[in-house]
C-alpha cells in the first residue's frame, strides 16, 4: 500500500479536518462530530432539508454535494462503511427547518437499516422524514427487479434535481416525488481495470490481471457481469451502452443528460475518449444530449475505471437539473 496519509485509523477524520479547514465558508459540523457534516447556516431558511450519508472513499459522494442548491447535510462512515444511526439523527435535527427532511442514499443494506433507525429517532422530535433510494446500477439486477439495484454515480442527479426544487420552497411530498422520479430516470453501468485499497485493510480488495477488465463492477468491488481481456475504449463503451439503452427504452427524439464518471484513477483525457463514443452512439440513434458531466463524481478510492450514467429528461427534470448549485466539489451556473 502506497498512500499519502498518516495512520490508517485516522484516514477519514484527518480527511474531514482538511475539507472543513479548506471550506469553512460552506461547511460545518454538529454534535462535536466531524462525521456529521452540514451546510453552513443551515436551518435559517424555511425549506425541506435534504440529507444523505454513506461510507468514505467515494468523494465527491456523499459529503461533497453539501452546499447551495443540493444537500443540507451528510453523515460520514468509515471507508466503505455506513454511518451510524445516531450520526444520521444528529444531521437530521440540524437540517430540519420545520418542513421535514428527505433522506437520499444508496441502496445498501447497512445504510437502509441505519437510516430507518434515524427516522425512528427523529419521529420522537416530530420531524417528518421520507426516504429516496439511489438504485441506478443496471449491472446489479435485471430489468423488472430494479428495487434490488445498487446505488452508484447516478445519485448525483437525484441530489441535484431534488436540491433545486427544495430551494424553491416546495413541500416534502413534492421534493420526495421529484427525487424518486429522477432516480427512476437514470441508468448507470461501470467498468474497472484495477482494484482499490482500503487504508485499514492495507491490501487490494480484489484482484484483476494486468490485461483484464471487469464490466459491471460495483463501487465497492462487487462482482460485475463479465470479466475478460481489456478491449479498446470504443468496444467497452459499445458493450455498456447496449445494456444501458436497452434497459432505458430510449427512442428517437428523447433527450438525455450524460455523466461520465471516473472511479478515482482514470485521467480526464480517457473520460473524454469515452464520451466521444457515447456521443456517436446517441447521435446515431437521434437521441438529443442536453448536458454532459465528465469527471470524478462518485469514486472508489484509487480504482481505475469509469461509469456511464444516462438520465432521461422531461420538462421538470430538465428544469431543475438546469438550476445553479455551489458546493465544495461541484459548481454550476444556470444552464
Amino acid at each position: 500500500m502506497k498512500k499519502f496519509m498518516n495512520r490508517p485509523e485516522r484516514f477519514v477524520d484527518e480527511m474531514l479536518e482538511g475539507i472543513l479547514a479548506a471550506h469553512p465558508e460552506q461547511l460545518d459540523y454538529v454534535n462535536s462530530d466531524l462525521r456529521c457534516i452540514i451546510k453552513k447556516g443551515v436551518g435559517k431558511r424555511k425549506k425541506v432539508g435534504l440529507a444523505s450519508g454513506g461510507g468514505s472513499g467515494h468523494l465527491p459522494v456523499f459529503m461533497g454535494y453539501v452546499g447551495e442548491g443540493m444537500l443540507d447535510g451528510c453523515a460520514i462512515g468509515g471507508v466503505f462503511q455506513s454511518p451510524s444511526a445516531d450520526q444520521m439523527y444528529e444531521v437530521t435535527k440540524a437540517v430540519n427547518a420545520g418542513m421535514g427532511v428527505v433522506y437520499i442514499y444508496g441502496n445498501y443494506t447497512g445504510d437502509i437499516i441505519n437510516f430507518q433507525m434515524a427516522e425512528e429517532m427523529a419521529s420522537v422530535d416530530n420531524i417528518s422524514v421520507k426516504h429516496v433510494l439511489g438504485a441506478d446500477d443496471v449491472a446489479s439486477s435485471p430489468k423488472g427487479e430494479e428495487h434490488k439495484r445498487r446505488g452508484v454515480a447516478g445519485i448525483f442527479y437525484i441530489f441535484k434535481i431534488a436540491g433545486a426544487l427544495a430551494d424553491e420552497g416546495a413541500d416534502i411530498d413534492a421534493v420526495a416525488s421529484i427525487a424518486k422520479k429522477a432516480g427512476k430516470a437514470v441508468r448507470t453501468m461501470g467498468v474497472a481495470i484495477s482494484p482499490c485499497i482500503i487504508p485499514e485493510a492495507g491490501k487490494p480488495s480484489f484482484t484483476l490481471g494486468e490485461d483484464e477488465m471487469e464490466i459491471g463492477m460495483g463501487i465497492h468491488g462487487e462482482p460485475g457481469v463479465r470479466r475478460g481481456k481489456l478491449m479498446p475504449a470504443d468496444n467497452v463503451v459499445d458493450e455498456m451502452m447496449i445494456t444501458i439503452l436497452a434497459d432505458h427504452n430510449l427512442s428517437e427524439g428523447d433527450e438525455v443528460s450524460v455523466l461520465v464518471n471516473g472511479l478515482g484513477g482514470t485521467p480526464k483525457e480517457e473520460l473524454y475518449i469515452i464520451y466521444r463514443r457515447i456521443n456517436q452512439i446517441l447521435y446515431s440513434k437521434k437521441i438529443k444530449v442536453f448536458n454532459v458531466y465528465s469527471g470524478e463524481y462518485a469514486t472508489s478510492m484509487e480504482m481505475m475505471g469509469f461509469s456511464i450514467s444516462v438520465l432521461k429528461l422531461d420538462n421538470d427534470l430538465k428544469k431543475y437539473l438546469s438550476k445553479p448549485a455551489n458546493t465544495p466539489f461541484f459548481t454550476q451556473v444556470q444552464l
